[in-house]
């Protein structure tokens, strides 16, 4: 399929609708009004944001023996964003409408007419506006005692290679895996959980030798495109676009993001960044600490380069939601909505669905369920009819569901395993049902 034959798969109306209405995504604050560019995950999401986490740390961190794992503080020394030039240049450039008194990104606008209220040549001159959330340490509110909410997760890696380098022993190339908690005072956060105020990222840094770094960052773009088509994303809704040289961050040799076709059009899900020495040098610069390598083959120390896949949770959820959001009609002219998440992304892995709530199938449907929770995260439902709960379990993305009925307890002591996306239906007994769900559900562990 051409770029120009592309549809998103579900406007952002719709995917808001439903995140609310099936227990994934609320807005924050809810009841008192909410609060701009802050969002609760609720029972599905939490479990499906845990499950993108699982996967993006089990793909970087467990299955690579070039990588580790680091978890840094929130609040970190403010000389850190000095090194790292956030307190100079993390900024965006705002204006207002003098007319509606509405604040706006100026790069984000098309013209001079003012999105909200419809006037023209309202906005006033653009003044530049620094991103980072301040707040104050100890009982003193001065100067002194300012810090920041962090604004990414890499400085934490930064200031943490030496103790890294010296725990583990490792040799270039490698790398430090991180996820966690960031923050931004955007100016205008936007399309749901697209862009946010308080976010999650996953980040890499990955250290290697100046002579080598080129190679790596394109070998970086290939693995991370790979792991959103293992995962299940379709290929025709990602590329990688390349940095033109004015887009480039005053660090970076080199970055490329990879897209995806939001509901909202293309827009950036990951960047992969040729950072070059600029972290390291700086740090080292600024700490009064050397922060180099010694590489032994070559007999030489130097101050490696690092290659930087960032990749947002919130936004990389979005993703998934949208990517695998699909409407059939079933013969009876019924719409079905199913969510055709991979099985390690899917929030719920198994559904124990009793054919009725009669008192002789309750029993037999509760162990099989207590029985599958030791393996997956399984949902228990015996609320109204089979074929409505069907179409529930299809709508937040279960792969599998098990059906207890009066023939499992009288006659067979087996059920009924129902695919989701086929919607085939197998007799399995009771016996062999987790091996029987564990085939059926690829690169779940």
């Amino acid at each position: 399929m051409s770029e120009t034959e592309l549809k998103p798969s579900v406007d952002m109306e719709t995917l808001v609708s439903l995140c609310k209405r099936r227990g994934f995504i609320f807005q924050s604050s809810e009841i008192y009004g909410g609060l701009a560019g802050a969002w609760d995950y609720g029972p599905l999401g939490v479990e499906m944001k845990n499950n993108v986490k699982r996967a993006w740390w089990r793909a970087n961190v467990q299955e690579r023996d070039d990588m580790v794992g680091l978890d840094a503080a929130i609040l970190m020394h403010p000389e850190v964003w000095r090194a790292s030039g956030h307190l100079d240049t993390f900024t965006d450039p705002m204006v207002d409408c003098r007319n509606c008194k509405s604040r706006f990104r100026e790069d984000e606008l098309d013209s001079d007419v003012c999105p909200n209220c419809g006037e023209r040549g309202t906005f006033t001159e653009p003044r530049m506006f620094n991103l980072m959330l301040r707040t104050f340490v100890g009982p003193v509110q001065d100067d002194a005692a300012t810090v920041y909410l962090r604004p990414e997760t890499a400085a934490g890696i930064f200031v943490n290679f030496e103790n890294v380098l010296t725990t583990t022993r490792r040799k270039l190339p490698f790398g430090v895996g991180q996820i966690g908690k960031s923050f931004r005072n955007e100016i205008t956060p936007r399309n749901f959980i697209f862009r946010t105020r308080e976010f999650e990222q996953m980040e890499i840094e990955y250290f290697c030798h100046p002579e080598e770094s080129l190679r790596l960052h394109d070998q970086w773009m290939r693995d991370r495109m790979a792991w959103y088509e293992r995962f299940g994303m379709k290929r025709d809704r990602l590329r990688l676009r390349a940095h033109a040289q004015e887009e480039l961050s005053h660090y970076s040799r080199g970055t490329s993001d990879v897209e995806y076709y939001f509901p909202i059009g293309w827009a950036e899900l990951e960047g992969i960044a040729h950072r070059g020495d600029f972290d390291l040098t700086q740090h080292a610069k600024f700490s009064g600490k050397e922060l180099s390598y010694f590489d032994e083959e070559r007999k030489e120390h130097v101050v490696p380069h690092v290659i930087e896949p960032s990749l947002g949770v919130d936004r990389c959820t979005l993703a998934f939601l949208a990517d695998s959001y699909a409407e059939e009609t079933d013969d009876k002219g019924e719409k079905r909505v199913v969510l055709r998440l991979h099985p390690a992304i899917a929030p719920i892995k198994v559904a124990v669905l009793p054919l009725s709530r009669n008192e002789k199938l309750t029993p037999a449907a509760r162990d099989i369920y207590a029985r599958l929770r030791k393996h997956w995260m399984v949902q228990y439902d015996d609320a109204q009819s089979i074929g409505r709960r069907y179409r529930r379990q299809d709508e937040i993305g279960t792969p599998l569901c098990v059906t207890v009925d009066f023939q499992t307890v009288e006659d067979d002591n087996a059920v009924t395993i129902r695919e989701r996306d086929s919607m085939a239906q197998v007799r399995v007994p009771i016996e062999g049902l987790a091996g029987a769900l564990r085939e059926r559900l690829p690169d779940v562990i």
